[in-house]
């Protein structure tokens, strides 16, 4: 691992460290995307959600003088083999953190693997293309290339928050929360939708636990499509921009299963969605997309008025489970 400057400091973050957290990573998103990406609930859900531990998983880089100049973190909550590193730093005062942080993050990455059950564990990592010193880090890591991953995002100036009529045929509403069979077909239309994709599977227990665990989940603002009485498409919000002191509505699965694709249900579950945010006074609407998604879904968002905030590369590696 490589040595820190004369100083500086590793430890293992706590809650109290979230100010000064969202503060170093809101620096970064600033210097590599032009605007903060990551709000206070964020931090603390990365630091605490499903198969995670602060005291095991979660590193912070301090400087001599004791600020917060980088944060390693993994993210794998459905426990399958594939795991996220994530390293945040202060803009060029915290390179030096880089290589320490994802050394530690990455040898734990192996306890993770055998403790969740996997001889192979998938890890990925992602850097803006600007980033020029941490995709090296990444490369000397043994990460390579793998795909872009679009941030999208449009204002909701002018959106109307009244409730936009759908196609003939389709029925765009909110998710019916308290019904158990319902917010399982919910989940089987997002699983059976991303077959196709680069998305991991997600079991029930796994995906509600996944939910439960994030602030600010608002069910007037999940909907569902019907197509002759069959669920046919879903839109899930919340998660990342979604949190209390956001003004982003966030879309974090927009589902249509293939037989009803084509007929412009993921249109109107995107609408009625914007129209919801709009009516809650949010000033714009955000998602991720993958931009090898065989379904070409950017175009989708591109129709609607969305564009890319910016775009990131995916990089992975494998490693294998530590020893017992």
């Amino acid at each position: 691992m490589s040595e820190l400057p004369t100083g500086w400091t590793i430890r293992r973050p706590t809650l109290d460290d979230v100010p000064a957290i969202l503060e170093m990573v809101h620096a970064s998103d600033i210097a590599a995307v032009g605007e903060p990406d990551f709000t206070s609930d964020e931090v603390r859900e990365e630091l605490t959600g499903p198969n995670t531990d602060m005291a095991r998983d979660s590193w912070l880089a301090l400087d001599a003088e004791g600020t917060v100049v980088g944060w390693a973190y993994p993210r794998n909550t459905t426990g399958q083999a594939r795991d996220f590193a994530e390293v945040y730093v202060w803009p060029e005062r915290g390179e030096p953190a880089q290589r320490p942080l994802l050394a530690l993050l990455m040898g734990r990455m192996r306890e993770r693997a055998a403790e969740l059950g996997h001889e192979v564990y998938e890890v990925r990592g992602a850097a803006i293309p600007t980033e020029k010193v941490y995709i090296e880090v990444l490369a000397e890591a043994g990460f390579t290339f793998l795909k872009q991953h679009a941030r999208m995002q449009m204002p909701l100036a002018g959106v109307s928050p009244e409730v936009p009529a759908p196609p003939a045929g389709v029925v765009v509403r909110p998710v019916r929360a308290g019904d158990e069979s319902e917010m399982r077909r919910f989940h089987a239309v997002i699983e059976e939708a991303f077959q196709d994709s680069d998305h991991p599977a997600m079991a029930f227990a796994d995906w509600r636990e996944q939910f439960e665990s994030e602030t600010g989940v608002d069910f007037a603002e999940w909907f569902v499509a019907e197509v002759d009485g069959v669920l046919a498409g879903v839109l899930q919000s919340g998660g990342t921009g979604g949190g209390d002191d956001s003004d982003e509505g966030w879309v974090k699965f927009l589902a249509v299963l293939r037989p009803y694709r084509k007929r412009g249900v993921g249109e109107a579950l995107l609408r009625r969605a914007f129209a919801a945010y709009a009516a809650k006074g949010r000033a714009k609407a955000g998602l991720g997309v993958d931009l090898a998604n065989p379904t070409d879904a950017a175009s989708l968002y591109r129709k609607v008025g969305m564009t890319p905030l910016y775009q990131a590369n995916v990089y992975r590696t494998t490693v294998t489970a530590a020893a017992a």
